[in-house]
C-alpha cells in the first residue's frame, strides 16, 4: 500500500474515531431505561472502524494534496453517516437499514428530515442522539477531528477545505488550521451554551433546554416533539429561537472578528452579511402581508410573529416549524422553499447555495446585460468596492450551474421512483439545501417517501452539505489520473 493511501486511511480513520464518541451521552442517559445496550454496540462498532482504518494507514509518512483532502472529507462523512445508524438500528426505534441510514445522514448534514413519528414517545436516549448529531456535524466532523486529533494535522488545510463552504476556501483566521478550527469551535460551543441558558429561562425544561439548543446552534431542525416549535406556543421561546437560527446563519469569521475586535462594525462592513439581512426583513416583510391578505392569519400580529419564525427558521435552512408552510396560499410555499435553496451566509452552519453566489450571480447577469448593451464596454464585478478575480467568478457560476443540474436530475429520479412532482422536486430541494420540511407528501415526515426516493435523498443531503464538487469530483476519471 503507498504512502499516499496510507495517509488517507489514517485520516479518515481518525475523523471516524472521534465521532464515535458521539454515542457516549445517550449510552449514560439509556443507563436508566435499558437502552444503553444499542449505544454502547453501535459506538464499539463505530469505535472498531476508525481504529482499523487507523491502524492500516499506520506509519504514514506522506504530506495530503488538495486531491486528496476532498477524498478524505468525501469518505469520511461517508463511514461516519453510515456507522452512526448503528445505534438506530441495533435499539429503539429499531429502524431498517434505509431509513436508519437517512435519519444519520439528515442529523450529520443538519438537515433534520426525518421518517420518525411519535418523537415524544421515543426514549430520551434516542432523542438526545438525534441532536448530538446535529450538533457534531454543524460545525463539521472534519473540522472536529483536526482540532482535536493531532494525528490530523498532516494535510490539515487541505481536508478542511472539502467541507468548508463559500467560493472562497483558503481563508484562515489564525495561522495554523488547528487553532482555527478550535477558534470556530469554541464560539460555536459558546453561542449553544447561551441558548441553551435562553431556552431555561424562556420556559423550557431543562432537557428540552439543551436538546433544542443542540440543534439550534447547528441550524439543524431535529426537535423532540412531532409538533417542533408549535408544541410550545410561547412568543418568548420562538423569540430566542429566531436569534440563535440568525446568529447562526452568519459566517462564523465574521463572529470570530467582531469577539477578537470586541465590535459589531465588522458584520456592517461585510456585503454578504448586508445582502442577507435585506433578503431576510424582506422575506419576513412579504410573508406577514401574504399571510395577513390571504386571511392564514388572525391579525397582523400573529402574522409577523408566524412570519418572524418561519422565515428565520427556513433561509437559516434549521427546518424548525411552528406552522405547516406547506398549506400557505399562493406563492407563499415555494417562497419559503426557494429561501431555504439560497441559504445564509458562507462559513456559517446553514445550507443551500449561500447568499454571496447568490449575489455573485446577480452581479454577474447584471454585467451580461450591460455587456448587451455596450458591446465594447469593460465592466468589472466588484464587491465591496474591491474587484472579484475571475477565477471565483468562474467557480461559483460552474458551482450554481452543476447545484441546479444535480437537482433537476435527482429530482426526476425521484418521480421515477413514483413520486408526484411537488413531492419530488420539494424533498431534493429540501434535502440538497439541508432544510428538512418539504412540500407534498414530505411535508412534515418523510416516511411516505419509497425507499429508492430515500436513498436518492440521503445521497442529496451528503452532496448539498459537502457543497457538490466535493464528492462529483470523485466520479470524474481526471480525478483518478496521477
Amino acid at each position: 500500500m503507498s504512502q499516499r493511501s496510507r495517509a488517507i486511511l489514517r485520516a479518515v480513520g481518525g475523523v471516524q474515531t472521534a465521532v464515535s464518541a458521539i454515542t457516549l451521552p445517550s449510552l449514560l442517559i439509556g443507563l436508566s431505561d435499558g437502552t444503553w445496550i444499542a449505544f454502547a454496540e453501535g459506538g464499539l462498532l463505530m469505535l472498531a472502524v476508525g481504529l482499523g482504518l487507523m491502524l492500516l494507514g499506520a506509519g504514514a509518512k506522506s504530506e495530503l494534496r488538495l486531491r486528496d483532502g476532498f477524498l478524505v472529507t468525501a469518505l469520511a462523512w461517508l463511514t461516519s453517516s453510515f456507522s452512526a445508524a448503528f445505534p438506530l438500528i441495533l435499539g429503539e426505534p429499531h429502524m431498517s437499514v434505509t431509513d436508519a441510514v437517512f435519519e444519520s445522514v439528515s442529523g450529520l448534514t443538519t438537515t433534520g428530515a426525518t421518517v420518525l413519528v411519535g418523537l415524544q414517545d421515543l426514549p430520551r436516549s434516542v432523542l438526545f442522539y438525534r441532536q448530538i448529531m446535529q450538533f457534531f456535524g454543524g460545525m463539521g466532523i472534519v473540522v472536529l477531528a483536526v482540532a482535536i486529533l493531532p494525528t490530523l494535522r498532516i494535510g490539515a488545510t487541505q481536508l478542511t477545505k472539502g467541507e468548508t463552504t463559500g467560493p472562497v476556501k483558503d481563508t484562515k483566521l489564525t495561522p495554523r488550521i488547528a487553532e482555527t478550527a478550535k477558534a470556530l469551535w469554541t464560539i460555536y460551543v459558546g453561542l449553544m451554551l447561551a441558548c441553551w441558558l435562553c431556552y431555561w429561562l424562556a420556559g423550557m425544561d431543562f432537557y428540552d433546554a439543551l436538546d433544542h439548543a443542540l440543534s439550534t446552534a447547528a441550524t439543524g431542525g431535529f426537535s423532540t416533539h412531532d409538533a417542533s416549535f408549535a408544541r410550545f406556543d410561547s412568543v418568548l421561546i420562538e423569540l430566542v429561537a429566531v436569534v440563535f437560527m440568525f446568529l447562526g446563519s452568519v459566517s462564523f469569521a465574521l463572529h470570530f472578528v467582531a469577539w477578537r475586535k470586541g465590535s459589531l462594525a465588522a458584520y456592517m462592513r461585510d456585503a454578504e452579511f448586508r445582502s442577507f439581512l435585506v433578503i431576510w426583513v424582506s422575506a419576513i416583510a412579504v410573508v406577514t402581508l401574504g399571510l395577513w391578505l390571504y386571511q392564514s392569519a388572525d391579525t397582523p400580529g400573529s402574522a409577523l410573529r408566524t412570519a418572524l419564525f418561519q422565515v428565520t427558521s427556513n433561509i437559516s435552512t434549521t427546518g424548525y416549524t411552528v406552522a405547516d408552510f406547506s398549506m400557505w396560499p399562493a406563492f407563499l410555499a415555494p417562497l419559503m422553499m426557494l429561501l431555504a435553496l439560497i441559504g445564509s451566509c458562507a462559513g456559517s452552519t446553514t445550507g443551500g447555495i449561500k447568499v454571496i453566489r447568490t449575489l455573485i450571480v446577480a452581479k454577474l447577469s447584471a454585467r451580461e446585460v450591460m455587456r448587451v448593451i455596450h458591446p465594447r464596454g469593460e465592466f468589472v464585478v466588484k464587491l465591496d468596492r474591491q474587484a472579484i478575480p475571475d477565477s471565483v467568478l468562474e467557480s461559483v457560476a460552474g458551482f450554481v450551474a452543476v447545484f441546479f443540474f444535480c437537482f433537476i436530475s435527482m429530482s426526476l429520479l425521484v418521480m421515477a421512483s413514483g413520486e408526484d412532482l411537488v413531492t419530488a422536486f420539494a424533498a431534493v430541494a429540501s434535502s440538497m439545501a439541508n432544510l428538512g420540511p418539504s412540500l407534498g407528501n414530505g411535508a412534515s415526515t418523510m416516511a411516505p417517501l419509497n425507499d429508492f426516493a430515500t436513498w436518492v435523498c440521503t445521497f442529496a443531503m451528503i452532496l448539498g452539505r459537502l457543497e457538490v464538487f466535493t464528492v462529483l469530483v470523485l466520479l470524474t476519471p481526471a480525478f483518478w489520473r496521477e
